[in-house]
């Protein structure tokens, strides 16, 4: 299994918390695609049976943030070229939706919580910190549909994001700017209760960072098909 190792749980409530603590984990990038996740170890690194976790792998699997290989191995799935552009392309439609809706009904504090996000994020890639900076630019990109109160569009980016954060990960470090520079103009839109603008912003963000992603898988394409060659 991959390095990555959790806190050991309390007691209560483990199947729901198992479940969020190994999704935050897909969503945060903390496993890589293809990574081989084994019920044993998770058990073993969050300090439960192995029955909750057992139920959170297979919820999983149906969120098709997970894949079963065998009876004996689930995997991080390898996202295909074709379902990463399905999956770009909702979210450009969903995304653009939240930032008009945070416009519209953002408060002043609502307004210092993203300035605070994008300021920590610029530190983060400033130190190479790319786990913190996945982190925050998740965090700015599920602010907007909570500061929009879209409750349903929230839950609906949860489950896009479990399938997307292990390859955004791969692909963070190198998106460099292109990974930020719009959050800053997501932020004046914001500011100024333009909804126009904040739509136009995220898809930016959203369109310009996904080209660091479609170059990679570009790339694992071409080769997987001179193997096959």
């Amino acid at each position: 299994m991959a390095s990555f190792s959790f806190e050991t749980l309390e007691r209560e409530n483990l199947g729901e918390t198992v479940y969020a603590r190994v999704a935050e984990a897909l969503i945060k990038g903390r496993f890589a695609p293809d990574a081989r996740l084994t019920i044993r170890d998770l058990a073993q690194s969050l300090g439960t049976s192995v029955t909750p976790v057992r139920d959170a792998i297979l919820r999983l699997i149906q969120d098709e943030a997970l894949v079963q290989k065998s009876a004996r191995e689930v995997r991080v799935p390898i996202i295909t070229l074709e379902r990463y552009r399905e999956i770009r392309q909702i979210r450009l439609k969903l995304e653009g939706l939240a930032a008009r809706e945070a416009a519209l009904k953002a408060t002043a504090r609502d307004i210092e919580r993203l300035r605070d996000l994008i300021a920590r994020n610029e530190r983060a890639i400033a130190d190479r910190n790319w786990t913190e900076g996945l982190e925050l630019n998740q965090t700015f990109h599920f602010a907007l549909a909570d500061i929009g109160d879209m409750v349903v569009l929230r839950g609906i980016l949860n489950r896009l994001w479990l399938q997307m954060g292990p390859l955004i990960a791969e692909s963070y470090h190198e998106g460099g700017r292109a990974m930020i520079d719009n959050h800053h103009a997501v932020l004046a839109a914001v500011e100024k209760k333009d909804a126009d603008a904040a739509e136009r912003a995220i898809i930016a963000d959203i369109t310009e960072g996904g080209n660091v992603i479609l170059e990679r898988l570009f790339s694992r394409h071409a080769a997987g098909v001179s193997q096959a060659n």
